[in-house]
């Protein structure tokens, strides 16, 4: 269904299958919206329970979840902003649709992956963690969360020119660092997804999720 919370973020929630118990907050790139991962999530995570929001920030009109002063190069005052009304944004879901954040594992591509690691560095009692495909570091918190309990992907392109992989690197030494169970995905490709990526996305999204009868 289509629908805006009272904070006005549009968005879409899928419902999950009867005794599936995954809930996976889809993040778009720029240039994306809510409808963007929705096939891939379903895809990915067959029957798990589909949250996607549209990003509220727009750069010569596409759609993105923060600001950024030019290419790599973040608002940090707009990224916490914004991280906090993403979380605001789950909470005010989690009761309308009835789901527990317990449950809840972000996947996020490119922008998307950015603001996921910022929520999961600033919020992690709101999901179980996070796949991040082709992120860099959001930020670099003055004092390390406590990620004891969960778990990150980082999925980083080798030849990517948008993002260094130096930077994918420092995310997952920064969320390691801070407790979370990290996997590291390296494909040959750019920044754009290969088949790898979703086979490795796919079954580490699926890992520990609960069917119940």
């Amino acid at each position: 269904m289509n629908a805006a919370t009272p904070d006005g973020m549009i968005h879409r929630f899928v419902p999950g299958a009867p005794g599936v118990n995954r809930v996976v907050l889809l993040l778009h790139g720029t240039g994306g919206d809510e409808n963007d991962l929705l096939p891939l999530g379903q895809q990915l995570v067959p029957g798990a329970a589909l949250l996607s929001p549209r990003g509220q920030v727009l750069e010569n009109g596409m759609p993105r979840f923060f600001r950024r002063i030019a290419e790599g190069v973040f608002d940090l005052d707009d990224l916490k902003m914004r991280t906090e009304e993403l979380g605001g944004f789950i909470r005010a879901s989690a009761a309308r649709y009835g789901f527990a954040v317990e449950n809840l594992v972000a996947l996020g591509y490119s922008n998307g992956a950015n603001i996921a690691s910022s929520l999961l560095l600033t919020h992690p009692e709101l999901m179980l963690g996070a796949a991040l495909l082709r992120p860099m570091v959001p930020f670099v918190p003055a004092t390390l969360p406590n990620l004891e309990g969960k778990r990150a992907l980082v999925a980083a392109g080798k030849n990517d020119p948008i993002v260094p992989l130096g930077q994918s690197s420092q995310l997952a030494d920064l969320l390691r660092a801070s407790g979370a169970e990290v996997t590291i995905q390296l494909s040959p490709g750019g920044h754009g997804l290969t088949q790898q990526d979703l086979d490795v996305t796919g079954a580490w999204l699926r890992e520990g999720a609960v069917t119940q009868p």
